[in-house]
């Protein structure tokens, strides 16, 4: 027997960060967001010998550690945290041991929600193998703790809640981790000039983004007001964004996200360098509206708004840079599994 599952990756469109704590328990957060075709995969294997293989190609591990009565640890720190808590929570495997094998379509620290969803895909194979009746908030909640609570990973909450419910989603974060996913129906021909208009641009450089994270954090606790009143902007651009998107506003949604790109970068000073700027030069020069960095900032995926008769130019003109544009597409597919 064979297990499989993916889970889809995500673009952060508006009110990123206000789904991190302490702010959402003060303040309550919104995010917009999208997930798209590329994807976290895992594949699980039956054992009939007590061990663990683990091939962890998005991690670079590669590694067979003996699997006992509890967890062991192999290593990878995602797998490990899921396997913990698995045991933990729903008792024995199902089999002596097992092999895992994980991929991502995009590199750790993208900005496109990376580990949580490949922490969400993991889950989600585990579940099918063993029979687990996880529903979408339930994977996503069980991910979040996984991750955020179990392992001490520093982030927010929505990469998990977009894994595993997908498609176009409003989500709102409140105090005591409570969160509201409103999934939106957003009429295909709106999706379609959005993915016209949208360009995706791996800068070439990953980032980690536990220290911005943390000067966020700080920014809050500290009652920073230019930060906290910066990331109230940043809620409400989720918000607007979604009326925007709803009624297929091209030219609101591209200010919107410029906008709150401008107030993203007042919470840390990491969140820009040359690097990016560089990159939002070349862009605008060549007839891009807007645009702004997907996750933490740092690094990672750049989303950039352009009118459709001038992508080609916008792209051409990013052929400079060491970077490159990635071809991609939403999806309304959420995390998936199956067995073979």
């Amino acid at each position: 027997m064979i297990i499989r599952s993916k889970a889809p990756l995500r673009l952060g469109l508006a009110g990123g960060g206000s789904d991190v704590s302490p702010y959402s328990d003060l303040y309550g957060g919104n995010v917009l967001n999208a997930t798209i075709n590329l994807s976290a995969y895992c594949t699980i294997q039956p054992l009939q010998l007590p061990v663990l293989r683990v091939n962890a190609a998005d991690a670079g591990i590669m590694t067979e550690v003996p699997l006992g009565t509890g967890p062991s640890s192999s290593g990878a720190l995602l797998i490990d945290g899921v396997l913990r808590r698995v045991i933990n929570d729903f008792g024995p495997l199902p089999s002596p041991g097992f092999s895992i094998t994980t991929y991502n379509d995009a590199p750790a620290g993208s900005g496109l929600g990376t580990s949580s969803t490949m922490v969400v895909c993991i889950l989600k194979c585990f579940a099918e193998w063993m029979g687990i009746p996880l529903g979408d908030y339930e994977l996503a909640r069980l991910a979040y703790e996984i991750e955020r609570k179990d392992l001490g990973l520093a982030g927010g909450k929505q990469d998990q809640y977009a894994a595993a419910f997908g498609g176009f989603n409003f989500m709102e974060f409140l105090p005591s981790d409570m969160v509201i996913v409103n999934p939106l129906r957003v009429k295909d021909w709106i999706v379609a000039e959005l993915e016209a208009s949208m360009l995706l641009y791996f800068t070439g450089r990953s980032r980690f983004g536990a220290d911005i994270i943390a000067q966020q954090q700080e920014a809050t606790r500290s009652g920073s007001a230019k930060a906290v009143e910066a990331m109230h902007r940043i809620k409400q651009s989720a918000i607007d964004m979604k009326l925007a998107l709803l009624q297929g506003d091209m030219s609101s949604f591209a200010r919107i996200l410029g906008s709150a790109w401008e107030d993203k970068k007042k919470m840390a000073d990491a969140i820009t360098n040359p690097m990016i700027q560089e990159a939002f030069d070349v862009a605008m020069a060549a007839g891009a509206i807007s645009g702004k960095v997907s996750g933490a900032g740092g690094g990672g995926f750049m989303m950039l708004m352009v009118a459709p008769e001038k992508r080609m130019a916008v792209m051409e003109a990013m052929q400079s840079l060491p970077g490159k544009v990635v071809p991609f597409q939403f999806t309304d597919k959420g995390a998936v599994a199956w067995k073979l």
